[in-house]
């Protein structure tokens, strides 16, 4: 009798443990509520008006039950989070812009300005490719012109002969320059691997809509410069880096060493990329959430071990961070951890070592709020 009292005592001791545990993180089940919900709005559509009755209804069933059932109140509250994602991501979509007009696969005449510089590769003798980012401003065909703000990889060639007698170089193309161009502008395709890497999600999280070939001879760089007050500074930094890792490896392994590191592609070998797609492992080269973590972990345990306090080291983690993000300039995937990490570090600093789940929620559910769509982002698959 006396041991089953103790068994008793055991169990109820355990149970209330996990109740404590469970009370502790009440962010990290509200994140996965909320992703719950947004799958549920994305692949199971319904009227917008099902979601908020449901998520009223939920609310209030959890309120009348907060004082007599407490673990139902959670379960019916989280229910109510669920329909608000849901609710989130069809809202959003809903509002979203018009589809670009990028001419329907007819030859337009475009004019951009550079966004991602590239670098002049020699493909054979008198043969030449650049490969750069550009934005565009406007579009023409025939008689018509339209205004359009869309990101577009731009592949220009230069083939001549040796012996031709007008003999032209190739410039390097830099940040902020204006040019124009006529151009088929085409969506990004993947290869139909089953498991491949989204390439064309990569583009598309990165701004890039369409992808496009022309020859150096019918583009024209035009007056004017379209400048930012800090993207030289970035873009000036960002290429000193990449001559650093070009002075220390060998030419094929310092383009995967740029892609790697600090997200540059352009010093790829086109052959090299292409196997990498086919692959199904491109996602080795490409910055993501991965590489935020690994120089995370490093620099709070580099931190820590000089003796700064978590405050001080937690300050100066997410500065290097944020930086780090600013740097790379490979857009929402990498801003999205960065700002995962931050959120996580400062609630961190709130909870302490008592419920670092409810911190990573914390960051989770900011994260989903700010962008409901990183959930099905190509890097985040």
């Amino acid at each position: 009798m006396w041991g089953y009292g103790r068994l008793a005592r055991a169990q109820q001791l355990a149970s209330t443990a996990r109740i404590q545990v469970s009370a502790r993180q009440p962010l990290l089940y509200a994140a996965l509520a909320f992703a719950g919900g947004l799958w549920a709005g994305k692949h199971m559509w319904r009227p917008p008006n099902w979601w908020v009755v449901a998520a009223l209804v939920f609310v209030c069933c959890a309120i009348y039950l907060l004082r007599r059932r407490k673990l139902v109140a959670s379960a019916l509250a989280l229910g109510a989070v669920c329909a608000a994602g849901a609710l989130t991501i069809q809202v959003r979509g809903s509002y979203s812009e018009e589809p670009l007009r990028l001419g329907n696969g007819e030859e337009v005449v475009v004019i951009a300005h550079v966004i991602g510089e590239g670098d002049l590769k020699q493909d054979a003798p008198g043969s030449w490719h650049q490969r750069i980012d550009v934005e565009t401003e406007k579009l023409g065909a025939e008689s018509l012109s339209w205004e359009t703000r869309a990101g577009v990889r731009l592949n220009t060639y230069l083939q001549q002969k040796s012996d031709s007698p007008n003999r032209v170089s190739m410039p390097l193309f830099r940040y902020g320059q204006r040019i124009r161009f006529p151009a088929n502008l085409n969506p990004p395709r993947n290869f139909r691997n089953p498991g491949a890497f989204d390439y064309s999600g990569y583009l598309r999280d990165k701004g890039t809509s369409a992808t496009a070939s022309v020859k150096f001879n019918r583009l024209e760089v035009l007056p004017g410069f379209f400048r930012s007050r800090i993207e030289p500074w970035r873009t000036r930094i960002h290429r000193s880096i990449i001559t650093q890792i070009h002075a220390l490896w060998p030419e094929q392994a310092a383009g995967l060493m740029d892609a790697i590191v600090i997200g540059e592609e352009t010093f790829i070998e086109r052959s090299t990329r292409v196997d990498f797609q086919r692959s199904g492992t491109y996602h080795v080269l490409v910055v993501s959430g991965m590489n935020v973590s690994i120089l995370a972990l490093f620099t709070m345990w580099g931190l820590r071990r000089v003796g700064l306090g978590q405050v001080v080291a937690s300050a100066c983690a997410i500065i290097l961070i944020m930086g780090y993000a600013a740097l790379t300039n490979v857009g929402p995937p990498v801003w999205r951890a960065a700002l995962m990490f931050a959120v996580y570090l400062a609630t961190r600093l709130l909870y302490r070592d008592h419920a670092m789940l409810n911190a990573l929620g914390a960051g989770g559910f900011a994260l989903l709020i700010v962008d409901p769509q990183s959930l099905f982002g190509a890097v985040s698959k």
